[in-house]
């Protein structure tokens, strides 16, 4: 069974960057889409990007179009999510996950995330 372990969350102002990693390993992710879904504190988990398994195609959440790229290196068996012009809002638990339907039904195996805390 692959395991999916993000990493690049911190504090960061608002307007600043961050760019967030998903490793798999244990197997080869190159022929999954992919996606990347966050949860803020007292809220449910929600869908941000996908991408398709041979990265022609992408999706994003509306608030996050223009703000955020998602992109995969297929030999380092890694998912980006590369995050500009951040927004308290953005802050929350980042996870990344095989897309089991387009665009954003997951598998129901996650990782731990990683933090993303905004500050105004």
């Amino acid at each position: 069974q692959v395991q999916l372990v993000e990493s690049g969350g911190g504090l960061v102002q608002g307007g600043g960057s961050l760019r967030l990693s998903c490793a798999a390993s244990g197997r080869t992710v190159s022929g999954n889409d992919m996606g990347w879904f966050r949860q803020a504190p007292g809220k449910e988990r929600e869908f941000v990007a996908a991408i398709s398994w041979n990265g022609r195609n992408t999706q994003y959440k509306d608030s996050v179009k223009g703000r955020f790229t998602i992109s995969r290196d297929s030999d380092k068996n890694t998912v980006y999510l590369q995050m500009n012009s951040l927004k308290p809002e953005d802050t929350a638990v980042y996870y990344c996950n095989i897309i089991i339907s387009w665009p954003s039904r997951a598998s129901p195996y996650w990782g731990r995330g990683t933090q993303v805390t905004v500050s105004s």
